[in-house]
């Protein structure tokens, strides 16, 4: 195997992504080790090496002396040729050992288009990709991540799924499979283990009913020992939680190439679009002395010279002033700089940015999501356009002459006067720093940046259609002909590859035989454009017969069952429709850290409430 990689790496691209031996790499002896997990992402590896919560696994299980886990990413288009020619099968990158050898193969469900490089590693792996057709020895084959919370698309190719927090059931699924495998269990045996423990779901142990017209009738267990509904796993105290004190360190750059303290998990803002701020929930904020020190622990084993402290919003920690402040002052004594990701539309996180980068100004991002009150309104971005203004100005005003406008279009009620907005938004931007940049100094710029809405399982906005591509495309256009102008950027993701996730996002298992044709007509990579196939998708769905606009353009039904009804984030069904009501009615939820409890139910579901650093506890 070493002989055949010294001869293929000089001729693939990155052969850094298969070379192993980075520092903080954990290396352990395969025989002595009673479980053994890869940790599979599947996208390349300067990808997933981005990911924090493939890292706090990997951590969490090498920390046990009975257990070992190694990394796998996808290979790229190049070194597969190099694994067919030669007879390579996929491995991972620690041993060399073959997937097919480990006990456990864990992927991360990041996003629905990464669907097809399962199938694909799994096949390069000389795993069976049907659940139902592996054998005694194959690896049991689980998910995890933000897709878990409808993973139908994928039941039949995944034995089993976590919902939630992975820190909080990690130890338990190790615990079981070593159980099993020291009492020699089959398989069979040990997925009804493994579908007993909480946030577990093990899809071939339920049944789904369809009505004749195609939507899901019921879905129905075949176990009395397991639940009727998955509720998902909670780490109720951040700051108790394991987390890495050193980070594998990679031979090339990376996504996130640099030191990630997660400051918070969780957030109650309540965008309605949002399918993060609702299965997340609820927030859990990590201490100033704790941030500081894992900050302080990861620097001194890695050598990196950022610290980006993370989360979905960290401008909403409740400490982020005093955090911000210690961190900058004790990062620059050593030379390391810190960045703050995510802001939100205020003056307040301006200062912040300000703070931190004092020396070089980089561009700054603001998500107003859409171009008029009234529809800011409709999708709860509780976000006025004074309050943009005032922070642009802030910002060009402090130095920044790059600034980017993330919306989106194709959301519930939009008209062309919300198009209109967003012209005028950017303009209005645009003019603000004409107005305070010097005159012999950089011009400002603003980028326009527009995606399309893309319906998301467990938001209010699950029950709404997705619009069509050639509306879409229109739309496109519009903003594009009236953008045009001296100063102004605009950019538009694709529409093609949005219609193939509003496919998935909210599909059922039927979607499993699209997937493995897709897979075999040459369907991999499709979050890369180079790569995407739509035609080889079209193809798939119209050989198999299954209507593509049947998931995608169809609005659901008030009462319908919907595919991952049996999976629980913890917010209630009657909630999120509530919430889709004041959604036309254009009122607003306030988030419930600083106000009253909203009735998602979220904490008295999960037994967890909002834990906040700044001595304050909601959701009661």
């Amino acid at each position: 195997m070493k002989q055949k990689l010294q001869r293929i790496l000089p001729e693939v691209t990155k052969p850094a992504r298969y070379t192993n031996g980075e520092l903080n790499t954990c290396h352990k002896d395969w025989d002595s080790v009673a479980v053994k997990m890869a940790l599979a992402f599947p996208d390349v590896y300067e990808i997933g090496m981005g990911n924090l919560g493939f890292k706090i696994l990997y951590h969490i299980i090498n920390q046990r002396d009975d257990a070992l886990a190694e990394r796998v990413f996808m290979p790229w288009v190049d070194f597969q040729q190099w694994m067919l020619e030669e007879a390579l099968p996929l491995t991972a990158l620690e041993s060399g050992q073959p997937l097919k050898k480990f006990d456990i193969v864990g992927f991360t469900l990041q996003y629905e288009l990464s669907y097809s490089n399962i199938i694909k590693m799994l096949d390069l792996a000389g795993i069976p990709r049907w659940a139902q057709d592996r054998e005694e020895a194959d690896p049991i084959v689980i998910a995890g991540g933000p897709c878990a919370y409808n993973p139908e698309p994928l039941a039949d190719f995944l034995d089993c799924v976590v919902l939630g927090d992975g820190e909080e059931v990690i130890g338990e699924l190790l615990d079981i499979i070593k159980d099993c495998k020291a009492q020699k269990l089959t398989r069979q045996e040990t997925l009804l283990r493994l579908a007993q423990v909480p946030g577990v779901y093990v899809p071939s142990f339920y049944q789904v009913e369809y009505y004749p017209s195609g939507e899901v009738k019921a879905v129905h267990k075949l176990h009395d020992q397991i639940p009727d509904k998955i509720q998902k796993r909670v780490v109720a105290d951040l700051d108790q939680a394991p987390y890495p004190d050193q980070m594998v360190v990679p031979f090339l750059q990376t996504v996130h190439d640099r030191v990630m303290v997660e400051v918070m998990r969780g957030c109650t803002r309540g965008c309605r679009f949002c399918q993060a701020g609702m299965v997340y929930r609820p927030v859990r904020e990590r201490s100033v002395e704790t941030l500081k020190r894992q900050a302080r622990e990861l620097l001194d084993s890695t050598g990196y010279e950022e610290v980006s402290l993370t989360s979905l919003s960290t401008g909403d920690y409740s400490c982020v002033q005093q955090l911000v402040t210690d961190m900058v002052q004790e990062c620059s004594a050593r030379g390391v700089s810190v960045a703050l990701p995510s802001l939100r539309v205020d003056s307040f996180s301006v200062k912040l940015a300000e703070e931190i980068q004092k020396f070089k100004k980089t561009g700054l991002t603001f998500a107003p999501e859409a171009g008029t009150q009234r529809l800011r309104d409709v999708i709860n971005k509780n976000v006025q356009e004074n309050d943009l203004y005032e922070a642009v100005r802030g910002a060009f005003s402090a130095g920044w002459f790059q600034i980017k406008l993330y919306f989106m279009i194709g959301l519930p009620t939009e008209t062309e006067a919300d198009l209109d907005g967003i012209v005028t938004l950017a303009k209005n931007v645009l003019n603000i720093g004409r107005e305070i940049l010097p005159k012999d100094g950089k011009k400002p710029t603003v980028t326009v940046s527009v995606s399309s809405f893309v319906p998301k399982t467990c938001t209010p906005f699950q029950w709404e259609a997705f619009n069509r591509q050639e509306v879409l495309l229109e739309k496109q256009a519009y903003l594009r002909k009236h953008l045009r102008h001296p100063g102004l950027k605009f950019q538009a993701h694709d529409v093609q590859t949005s219609y193939l996730e509003a496919v998935f996002s909210r599909g059922d298992r039927r979607l499993g035989q699209v997937l493995a044709k897709a897979v075999d007509l040459g369907c991999q990579f499709d979050g890369w454009t180079e790569h995407f196939k739509y035609d080889a998708w079209m193809q798939a769905f119209a050989e198999l017969g299954i209507d593509s606009e049947f998931y995608a353009y169809r609005e659901r039904k008030a009462e319908e069952v919907f595919p991952w009804e049996h999976l629980d984030s913890g917010v209630s069904r009657r909630f999120l429709w509530y919430e889709r009501q004041k959604a036309y009615q254009g009122l607003t939820t306030d988030d419930c850290r600083f106000t009253s409890c909203t009735g998602c139910r979220v904490c008295q579901e999960l037994g967890v409430e909002n834990r906040l650093q700044g001595g304050e506890s909601s959701g009661r």
